[in-house]
């Protein structure tokens, strides 16, 4: 497996499995897919989520053990073992968060300098002035925070500027908060730079707090 280069970060109770490759032939390494995810590598026409999807299978098979990967009515992946796992891609790279305690989310994001263009989408005014918005390092932490409360929130068309907000702590955990309509969400998040991209995750299980009557009037 000259393709790959396999990497383990140990961060609290998670483990986060990191596989970086080349331009890997996926049909060469089928024998690390179950027979429903041979059918739904074969449902796939782009060949760079074909890798993707085999890299992360590989990733499973090494760490775990060969049983499918499910994903839930919002996307999340999760198997049928006691363990709560998480996964993500970036160009040329695949990772799998592994916590037998809690539920995790994990986002790898590669720096891109083009970042700035959309960091009104994700940011809010008060974000704006805690961070360093020349920073593209920063703005890419922050994505990739938001990103990683996302994948904690457990629900779809979530406004990333205004429904999940930071703050930082030290310079790389930083504190989340997933506002809903009834109750938030509150984790502290550890993101990092990791040869040349951005890994982020949580440290804690998350913590749900009911709104009272008063907090939940317009």
């Amino acid at each position: 497996m000259n393709e790959f280069k396999f990497e383990e970060i140990t961060i609290q109770q998670t483990q986060i499995h990191l596989c970086s490759y080349s331009d890997f032939d996926p049909s060469k390494y089928t024998d690390h897919l179950t027979l429903p995810e041979k059918k739904r590598l074969n449902s796939f026409k782009n060949i760079q989520r074909k890798r993707e999807f085999v890299a992360t299978r590989i990733l499973r098979s090494k760490a775990i053990e060969m049983k499918d990967i499910h994903y839930d009515d919002c996307g999340a992946p999760y198997m049928d073992s006691k363990v709560f796992i998480s996964i993500s891609h970036t160009k040329n790279k695949a990772g799998l968060a592994i916590n037998k305690h809690y539920k995790i989310g994990l986002d790898l994001e590669s720096i891109r300098p083009n970042i700035k263009t959309i960091m009104h989408k994700f940011l809010s005014e008060k974000e704006k002035m805690h961070f360093d918005t020349e920073n593209i390092v920063e703005l890419c932490k922050v994505w990739s925070a938001k990103e990683t409360l996302y994948k904690l929130a457990g629900r779809k068309k979530i406004l990333f500027k205004s429904e999940l907000l930071l703050n930082r702590a030290s310079d790389n955990l930083w504190n989340g908060k997933i506002i809903n309509s009834d109750h938030t969400i509150s984790v502290q998040l550890n993101t990092f730079e990791h040869e040349n991209i951005i890994i982020t995750t949580n440290t804690e299980a998350i913590v749900k707090r009911e709104k009272t009557t008063s907090q939940m009037l317009p």
